[in-house]
């Protein structure tokens, strides 16, 4: 008999009527033979109304009291979702976390899973029950037991955890729209449903501000294995299917926390062309990426820094035997690039012996101690660090080329991890589309700091400072142009963080700069970020191209890039966001039905 673990969101078991509805969902798929464990978040608002009353009562409430009263949310709904059940003739039980066996971490609040005892689990399912679980929490692991929450999106956690746990066959994530849309519906009323996605895309759209499911969830089922749909409570269609990798079994021990990383890639494969000095407008990207698209020249890795006067560079890396048609695309198109009344022009720079070293998993989400680690350990090795590439689950820095033995050997020490395979980090399907979906953070700010002093050991430094305050970082960005500035070599670093995060990111790099020697640092509370993700952009020039020229149709000027296999991130202006989400959706054909 297999087993399902179905979740249901707050607004799902908002009513007496739709709990009885869900319960004739789980009922049915009790009758067709499966063991079902369904994990249910608070109903409708209520934990809204919860934390209105904490506050109503203090000013800054106890995280430990925020949990033990949060936590009654849930035990209201799986009581009355176990009692419909109980109606229809269907024995089922419903469980605290805490009696469940959901065992966390003694962070309240934000609290993650490390083990789950799944041996009542097992003797209710094999008595024919249906378990009803309260999403949301655990109990701590310390000798007090401590009534934890697992934060945003704890009940998609929980069911996922549960679901890896149990080894069951599916988890259904049940939810108030159809599945999982190609961009927001409200801000692109033709965004269609998809059919699938992987775990990779989704995690990439996840962080990118996608609700449907939280990030934590995604990282449980593509560590695991776990098979998910993303379904409506409402109708009988098939929703979304989210496809996990088929990975060996691991420990279920520290189910969280485990290993952030899981492999370290390199490829020797790499040649890197810069252009200095290119003019800051809408259209240039889109001109030089499509001049490279048409001679067939695929291209990885892309950065653009933030503007130096009315001036930018671009950077990006390609296939070796390539590199000769992209820098004579470079520089035959680099006069066109100049910059009105500039008396400098544009310059190529290539550099023919570069690897890419990167570091996978999808551990790194959320952990910015991560990224500063991979920097730190190429900095105590000596290794100068090129270029700087992030996303959810990977991190790639180039490096020269003659170092990459060792930056791969340091780095398979510094994470725990035996293998350092060749192979790229994903591996596209044939028939993927080139883009799977469309995401718009409009809560993003930029900062920069400039003349970093051009060594080894100062973005570990900087980045380093910044996860030390637990300030998750996204873009990154380091100027390729170089600055002469009291005898030394510097350059500068831009990257984005939340906006919620910028007062505590600018005062943190004002003491790095301080600290290091640097020049000053400047902030942009009104940028947004566009993104495309797909894992069939890769090995399929022209991708970011298109993409470039969709903005550039619409005149929005890109002030940022950052590329990783199946992302590509462009930061615009605040008011030009909407605009931009709109213009790249249609681009590539996403509002349109496909049968």
């Amino acid at each position: 008999m297999g087993r399902i673990v179905q979740k249901y969101g707050g607004t799902s078991v908002g009513t007496v009527e739709r709990i009885q509805a869900v319960a004739q969902r789980v009922y049915q798929t009790a009758q067709a033979g499966y063991s079902v464990v369904v994990v249910v978040s608070a109903m409708g608002k209520t934990t809204d109304g919860l934390v209105k009353l904490a506050h109503e009562i203090s000013t800054r409430p106890c995280r430990r009291e925020m949990d033990v009263l949060l936590s009654t949310g849930e035990q209201i709904s799986i009581a009355l979702l176990s009692m419909a059940l109980q109606e229809l003739g269907q024995p089922a039980i419903s469980l605290t976390g805490a009696q469940v066996g959901i065992v966390t971490e003694a962070a309240h609040t934000r609290a993650r899973i490390l083990h789950i005892a799944t041996d009542r689990l097992d003797r209710h399912l094999s008595e024919g029950k249906v378990v009803v679980v309260a999403g949301f929490q655990g109990i701590s692991n310390t000798p007090d037991r401590e009534v934890t929450t697992l934060g945003r999106g704890g009940s998609d956690t929980s069911a996922v955890a549960l679901a890896a746990a149990l080894r069951a066959d599916l988890c259904e994530i049940y939810t108030d729209v159809p599945g999982i849309l190609t961009t927001d519906p409200r801000l692109i009323p033709n965004a269609q449903l998809m059919a699938e996605i992987t775990c990779d895309e989704m995690l990439e759209l996840a962080s990118l501000g996608a609700k449907v499911l939280h990030p934590r969830a995604v990282e449980i089922a593509r560590n695991y294995g776990v098979q998910m749909v993303v379904r409506s409570s409402w109708t009988d269609e098939p929703g979304t299917r989210v496809m996990a990798p088929g990975i060996p079994p691991r420990s279920l021990q520290d189910l969280e926390l485990g290993r952030p990383v899981d492999a370290v890639h390199f490829d020797l494969d790499q040649a890197k062309v810069a252009l200095l000095r290119v003019e800051d407008r809408p259209g240039i990207a889109a001109y030089l990426f499509g001049e490279l698209s048409k001679q067939r020249v695929d291209v990885d890795l892309i950065i653009q820094s933030i503007h130096d006067g009315n001036t930018n560079d671009i950077a990006f890396t390609v296939a070796r035997q390539t590199v000769n048609r992209a820098e004579a695309v470079a520089a035959a198109y680099s006069p066109l690039l100049q910059s009105a009344g500039s008396l400098e022009q544009p310059e190529v720079m290539v550099a023919r012996d570069v690897a890419k070293v990167s570091i996978v998993g999808a551990g790194i989400i959320g952990r910015p101690q991560v990224a500063a680690q991979m920097f730190k350990t190429l900095s105590d090795l000596g290794i100068n660090i090129q270029m700087i590439s992030t996303s959810e689950v990977n991190v790639s820095c180039t490096i020269p080329a003659g170092e990459c033995d060792r930056a791969v050997a340091a780095l398979c020490a510094a994470f725990e991890v035996n293998n350092s395979p060749i192979a790229k980090a994903l591996a596209s399907t044939p028939d993927a589309p080139p883009v799977r979906g469309v995401a718009l953070d409009l809560k993003q700010a930029r900062l920069a700091i400039r003349h970093v002093p051009d060594r080894p050991g100062m973005a570990a430094q900087i980045f380093q400072a910044l996860a030390d305050r637990n300030i998750s970082v996204d873009m990154i960005i380091q100027s390729q142009r170089s600055r002469q500035v009291n005898g030394l070599i510097t350059r500068d670093i831009a990257f984005t963080v939340a906006e919620a995060d910028l007062a505590l990111s600018q005062s943190t790099l004002l003491q790095v700069s301080a600290q290091l020697g640097c020049g000053e640092v400047t902030t942009d509370a009104q940028v947004a970020k566009v993104s495309i993700v797909g894992v069939g952009m890769l090995g399929r020039p022209g991708v970011a191209a298109h993409m470039f020229a969709a903005l550039a149709q619409e005149q929005i000027n890109i002030q940022m890039i950052a590329t990783s296999e199946i992302r590509v991130s462009c930061v615009v202006a605040a008011d030009q966001g909407v605009a931009a989400l709109q213009a790249v959706h249609a681009a590539f054909g996403l509002g349109q039905r496909h049968s």
